[in-house]
């Protein structure tokens, strides 16, 4: 059985942490976040360490009691440093550049892709067959990522299409003759 919810989340400088009741809210440079916490868990604060400890020894309680220890980690963790998520244009002719607040891909289409961009997401294009998405939410950053890859996705036979970074495409055997 997993223990992860006995691991203390220490609070860094600069990220404000209120607690209103079982709703605890956070505020750091890169935003504001909040979470309400079940009652089969408990959580409590001081100076610069945050708990959380199970108030049962049931099933859900216990499980309850991993996820919460990390989601106010990955809060805590997205407010301070933020998530990056990167993505590969594998193929020719397939590009991506920022113009403002929208993404425009070129994924072999007879027609371009406009993605617009979300308020206090950045996205960045540092060469054009490579895609870095800045959030202060994981779930945010893999949301953004899994939509952009659905326009293209990788197909097994070539390889072309968007790729997450650390993906590994599972190449098939072309025709034989």
């Amino acid at each position: 059985m997993s223990r992860v919810g006995k691991h203390e989340i220490k609070i860094p400088q600069g990220l404000a942490v209120t607690q209103n009741g079982r709703l605890f809210m956070f505020k750091g440079k890169l935003g504001e976040a909040s979470i309400d916490v079940p009652s089969c868990v408990e959580v409590s604060k001081t100076d610069s360490v945050i708990k959380v400890k199970v108030n049962d020894d049931a099933k859900f309680s216990r499980a309850m009691w991993g996820t919460v220890q990390r989601n106010i980690s990955n809060i805590v963790k997205g407010l301070t440093e933020g998530f990056t998520v990167s993505l590969t244009l594998e193929g020719v002719g397939y590009k991506a550049a920022v113009t403002g607040r929208r993404l425009v891909l070129q994924l072999g289409y007879s027609h371009d892709i406009v993605y617009d961009i979300p308020d206090g997401v950045s996205i960045k294009c540092e060469n054009p067959t490579s895609i870095a998405i800045m959030a202060p939410s994981k779930q945010q950053a893999g949301e953004i990522a899994a939509v952009l890859r659905s326009y293209r996705p990788p197909e097994p036979y070539n390889g072309k299409g968007v790729i997450r970074a650390g993906e590994f495409v599972i190449r098939k055997e072309g025709k034989k003759k």
